[in-house]
């Protein structure tokens, strides 16, 4: 059997089982590297080194400096201060969205709203604001303000990958000039017509809101190092070039600052890292090496032009790929999705002789449009119980805000990012 051949196998058992998650997502990732090494695909040198690639460690790195925010208590006060001003409905809406947007570009935005959460769902009840109405808007504006920067979620550090791996330069904030009116016209979109789409979910108030810490006994001292370290982290991140330190190096040295001056301990520190997402992304870097070293990747691009006709136009590939990397998003992981779909994209891109930044950033933006369900990212789960939702609101006020995010993408990307400059 060939290497494409035995390549092409391992990508449809990787698609096949992101969808079910039968198997540890990270045990999958996991079983295609060491397959694809024991067959002779790959050597175990290539394997493994993508376990440790520069991004991975960027990766761990922001888990342990986020950590902090969180652990501290940081995170939860930021929240509170910021809505605590809100005297309206609408007014708490912009204000929870532009919050949690902001702290998911440069957290887990994920951990931002699960900390987010109990603050909200607090406000609600002492407000007599109804839960559902802000939940929703809390969850949407996490995975909206993931796409600030390349740290804003792991996906987006897969597509920075990919673009090294090409030769191409990257930078902090490559997702903003796409991410930014995209958290903007989501606020928007809330603040005027999304709100109209969610349930008024009275109902839902009395429901326990788990989670909640108190976080009374934390020193102010280490609340104002966390948020110290990690501003200063972000700064370095943005200014690479001036100071000669590479994000990855920067991000280290913050985690390393936050266990020294006892912020964190070691324990803490070591239990902030996800394994299973440093499983997955590894595991997904020795697929996508496969797809690339064996042609399989390639391969599977020009199946997919063949399908478009002769010499399809590049905003066609644009629409085919959001609109797959979407559909699956909003059924399976969304690292899972990015993982899979960006080295076709790249592959796509290459088969046109189009540059492929457009299409890359395409699939990773796609790839954070779960909107559309409440299984679509571990967020929307969090809350469908204390909102008091049905699949049905998902489906209501997500697939206009996937549409506003894929507008924005057709309309930015080819004019920020030529196919044939």
């Amino acid at each position: 059997m060939s290497p494409t051949t035995i390549t092409l196998l391992f990508l449809a058992f990787a698609i096949v089982s992101f969808i079910l998650e039968k198997i540890p997502l990270g045990l999958t990732a996991t079983i295609c590297a060491l397959g694809l090494t024991l067959t002779g695909v790959l050597d175990a040198t290539t394997t493994f080194s993508q376990y440790v690639n520069s991004n991975v460690i960027l990766c761990v790195g922001m888990f342990v400096v986020g950590q902090a925010l969180f652990e501290t208590g940081m995170a939860n006060k930021i929240g509170g201060i910021v809505t605590k001003f809100a005297k309206t409905e609408k007014m708490l809406i912009v204000a929870i969205m532009v919050i949690v947007g902001v702290m998911s570009g440069f957290l887990s935005n994920t951990g931002t709203a699960a900390v987010l959460i109990p603050v909200v769902c607090g406000i609600a009840d002492e407000s007599g604001y109804s839960r559902s109405r802000l939940l929703m808007p809390l969850v949407f504006a996490a995975a909206l303000g993931g796409n600030l920067s390349i740290i804003g979620a792991p996906g987006n550090l897969m597509g920075v990958n990919a673009l090294q791996e090409l030769g191409l330069s990257t930078s902090f904030f490559m997702y903003a000039p796409v991410g930014v009116p995209m958290l903007i016209l989501g606020i928007i979109y809330f603040v005027f017509i999304g709100y109209r789409f969610l349930p008024d979910g009275k109902g839902a108030n009395g429901a326990a809101v788990e989670g909640q810490k108190d976080f009374s006994n934390v020193p102010q001292w280490k609340q104002i190092v966390s948020l110290v370290v990690l501003i200063v982290v972000i700064l370095a991140m943005i200014f690479e070039d001036q100071i000669g330190i590479k994000i990855q190096v920067s991000a280290c040295i913050g985690a390393v600052i936050l266990v020294l001056t006892g912020v964190l301990t070691e324990k803490e520190a070591l239990a902030s890292i996800d394994l299973k997402v440093v499983l997955l992304f590894g595991g997904s870097l020795a697929l996508a090496k496969a797809l690339d070293t064996t042609g399989a990747g390639t391969l599977v691009a020009d199946k997919i032009v063949g399908l478009l006709g002769a010499n399809p136009n590049p905003i066609i590939l644009l629409l085919v790929i959001f609109i797959v990397t979407c559909a699956l998003t909003n059924f399976m992981s969304n690292t899972a999705t990015t993982a899979l779909m960006v080295p076709i994209a790249v592959s796509l891109a290459q088969s046109l002789g189009a540059d492929p930044r457009a299409v890359v950033i395409a699939t990773v933006i796609a790839g954070s449009c779960a909107y559309a369900t409440p299984i679509g990212m571990p967020a929307n789960t969090m809350v469908v119980g204390l909102g008091g939702y049905k699949f049905k609101d998902y489906v209501k006020a997500g697939l206009p805000l996937i549409l506003v995010s894929f507008v924005i993408c057709m309309v930015l990307l080819p004019i920020l990012f030529p196919f044939y400059p």
